[in-house]
């Protein structure tokens, strides 16, 4: 985490927001961590994204065991040193997993992190600035009550929002619901009749969009408590005009790779303004 760390420091100069600062633009969450920086779906990434208060969104399956893990392929081929399904490995085997060299020879044997285990990292006003996106990938009969009922024992529920099968899946979004009412839970819009379906769905307080809404449905949504977050290809990459733009809007949330590279748009930004009202109270002094 230390390597990690100075690496990032050209980048962090800066980053870390004033509440000036995160009440004009949308909370920035990483993608599977700080997919440029660390390798992903692990506890380095996730740390240093808690550090400077920038979200994360993680995805979770059950391994063989029944446990939950963090892991977006079905396989552990691509992102460690095994091969084969996650749902024919215990958490035992799956400690023996190397999920960092595949990255940089630096993060040799970081592990596989549990659900828990990245949850835990929240405990204690840890990250309490920040919103962490759940992207469930698996579904079952006790899905919703073994999230739910982690992350309200480790009291981090407030910070989360589910995402994944979930934006899709009524019934799914039911039963998060029904295993905590206050779980912050989101529903796909992909066009005006499901962004009218979101804003009518009991079981869902967060509208998920993929392309940037008017300012006037996201006013709408605010207006009966709902959040709005906006994912996908039009804000995934270094998109400065877009990401400005959904700011404009007044979306709450952008899911990007690029999550330093956003909150630096906004902070430059805000320096540019700084600077042009310090310039006009100069010029309009006696």
């Amino acid at each position: 985490m230390t390597n990690l760390l100075i690496g990032l420091v050209p980048l962090i100069v800066g980053l870390v927001p004033t509440d000036d600062e995160t009440g004009r633009s949308p909370f920035p969450v990483g993608h599977r961590g700080l997919l440029s920086h660390a390798p992903e779906n692990t506890l380095a990434g996730f740390r240093a994204c808690i550090d400077l208060q920038i979200g994360f969104e993680l995805d979770v399956r059950r391994a063989g065991d029944g446990t939950l893990v963090c892991l977006h392929d079905e396989t552990v081929d691509r992102t460690t040193d095994g091969h084969g399904s996650i749902h024919q490995r215990t958490l035992e085997q799956i400690e023996l997993l190397d999920a960092g060299s595949w990255f940089d020879s630096v993060f040799s044997g970081e592990p596989v992190p549990t659900l828990e285990d990245v949850l835990t990292l929240l405990k204690d006003g840890r990250g309490d600035r920040i919103l962490v996106a759940i992207d469930l990938k698996v579904d079952d009969a006790s899905l919703a009550d073994d999230v739910v009922g982690m992350a309200r024992r480790l009291g981090v529920l407030d910070r989360l929002v589910m995402i994944g099968l979930a934006i899709g899946n009524s019934d799914l979004r039911r039963r998060l619901r029904e295993a905590d009412p206050e779980t912050h839970v989101a529903h796909l819009a992909e066009s005006p009749e499901q962004f009218e379906a979101a804003m009518s769905d009991p079981h869902a307080d967060w509208i998920y969009v993929r392309t940037i809404p008017s300012p006037g449905e996201v006013e709408r949504a605010h207006a009966i408590g709902k959040q709005v977050f906006i994912a996908g290809p039009k804000v995934a990459g270094v998109e400065p005009i877009n990401w400005r733009e959904a700011a404009q809007s007044g979306v709450d949330a952008v899911l990007t790779d690029h999550p330093l590279e956003f909150r630096r748009t906004f902070r430059g930004d805000k320096r540019s303004r700084d600077s042009a009202q310090t310039r006009s109270h100069q010029e309009g002094a006696p």
